[in-house]
């Protein structure tokens, strides 16, 4: 199986869909199984902070609702979060959201800054961010 364009084996590690009444039960879950991975100290931190943050982006814009799948690939962790939401034009902000005339973006300029990768696939109707983080 392939995902976004890499090759080589992967691990299902946690499949959730979640709501607002459960993130906080995924983001230990999705810590615990980073951790077991062998994710440690700051980047771990960064990593459970950006999936948090675009948890909490599917549960504010886009119907209180998401799925998260986070997967081994060899030599990373990847957690894709999709929505089913009204969809948006993707973009990140080149500034902490707030210092300039934006006032959104923010989660997404942080999850952006602290993660190896993150693409988004996002339209009219629903979203899919994909973080990832190179295990060391």
């Amino acid at each position: 199986m392939r995902l976004s364009g890499l090759e080589g084996p992967e691990t299902v590690l946690l499949k959730r869909h979640f709501t607002e009444a459960n993130v906080s039960v995924l983001r230990a879950m999705v810590e615990d199984r980073a951790a077991a991975e062998g994710l440690a100290g700051v980047r771990l931190g960064e990593f459970t902070l950006a999936i948090s943050e675009i948890a909490d982006n599917a549960i504010e814009h886009a119907g209180g609702r998401g799925h998260l799948e986070l997967r081994r690939r060899a030599d990373e962790l990847e957690c894709r979060i999709t929505d089913n939401g009204p969809g948006f034009t993707p973009a990140i902000p080149e500034l902490l959201p707030g210092l300039d005339d934006s006032r959104s973006g923010r989660g997404l300029w942080l999850a952006h800054l602290v993660t190896d990768r993150l693409t988004i696939a996002a339209g009219t109707s629903g979203a899919a961010v994909t973080l990832a983080m190179r295990l060391h």
